[in-house]
């Protein structure tokens, strides 16, 4: 999924050695647009005399269709956690040495062991966030709605129209499976028609699917409610007050970016010394501070921006920790059935 405007996708960006240390290699960084500030590259090149490279893609797909034909030649990546086990299986990772990654000791305890990479042996987390709803309280009725997928689902007649869902099947067939307590995983086609019944009824309520323009879109006040990652709500509500995000009591799915090594990396060392590098606080909250999502390490806290660390939609408070799903590992079956209430949706 793309967390960001959709501008920029083209992005190429060769930042030159800078300082004085003497060049110690190079290394080709590929990453989702606009999710990575070029000024923390230069420090990387400055503090280890590696010269860099930053490329970009759009989505989890394209990275994948790179990786499977020969790389892009990149040396380290940041895919999804819904991808790294795909990646895994396809032989498309190369396997960490763990000794040229001693700040792994810095991940917080719940980012230590994750179902998709339990061991780390492939991935370690670079920013993460949820997928929730963010909506205007100045355009609902009552100007709040309950912490519930209900109104996002279920909208009142009121916001017929003004209503965004992004256009992802793995977002509302997850988000849908946590309205109605049902496994995101189900091997059960009556649970699977369950949620396609659930996403048919709210399909004609809808503007539209898209998931650009997320920010924009609510900024502006053009719709009333937006299923949207809280990193791209942060920036909205920058623009305006009034909007309000939702940690649904139901559930909301977490999502985590990784990086990893392609298989075909040629710089080998230098991805091993630039991961391990993203692992010092004051670096990946540098990360953080540009792209509006929280981290996995400790100690970064200190180096955030105060208004970032403060908005609940970012750090989440410790009454809706309960409410955050991590991403689970599902059955081929299980992703077929996914699929056809997609097809069936998008007809």
């Amino acid at each position: 999924m793309s967390r960001t405007p959709p501008f920029a996708l083209s992005l190429l960006l060769t930042l030159g050695l800078a300082g004085t240390a003497q060049a110690a290699g190079t290394l080709h960084f590929a990453n989702w647009s606009d999710y990575y500030p070029p000024e923390l590259l230069k420090k990387f090149e400055q503090d280890t005399g590696i010269k860099a490279t930053l490329d970009a893609y759009d989505s989890n797909e394209t990275l994948l269709a790179k990786l499977k034909a020969g790389g892009g030649a990149y040396d380290v990546v940041v895919p999804s956690d819904s991808f790294i086990q795909i990646m895994v299986q396809d032989g498309l990772l190369q396997k960490f040495d763990k000794s040229k990654l001693p700040n792994l000791k810095n991940l917080k305890p719940n980012f230590q062991t994750l179902d998709f990479d339990p061991a780390h042996d492939y991935s370690v987390p670079y920013l993460w966030g949820t997928t929730g709803y963010s909506y205007d309280s100045k355009q609902v009725p009552g100007g709040a709605l309950e912490e519930s997928w209900k109104p996002f689902f279920e909208p009142p007649a009121e916001l017929k129209g003004k209503v965004v869902a992004l256009n992802s099947i793995e977002d509302l067939y997850i988000a849908a499976s946590h309205y109605l307590s049902i496994d995101q995983c189900t091997e059960d086609p009556k649970d699977a028609k369950k949620i396609q019944d659930l996403l048919l009824g709210q399909k004609p309520l809808l503007a539209m699917y898209n998931s650009d323009g997320t920010i924009e879109r609510m900024a502006a006040g053009e719709v009333a409610m937006h299923m949207q990652w809280n990193g791209a709500y942060h920036r909205a509500h920058a623009q305006r007050d009034s909007l309000v995000y939702v940690y649904p009591k139901e559930g909301i799915h977490v999502f985590i970016d990784n990086l990893v090594i392609p298989k075909d990396a040629v710089n080998v060392e230098e991805a091993h010394a630039f991961i391990n590098w993203m692992m010092q606080p004051e670096n990946i909250a540098a990360a953080s501070n540009f792209a509006k999502y929280n981290n996995a390490v400790a100690g970064s806290e200190q180096f955030m921006e105060k208004e970032l660390f403060d908005d609940p939609a970012i750090n989440t408070p410790q009454d809706k920790l309960d409410r955050l799903k991590t991403f689970k590992l599902c059955s081929p079956k299980a992703l077929s059935l996914r699929s056809k209430v997609w097809t069936k949706l998008k007809k």
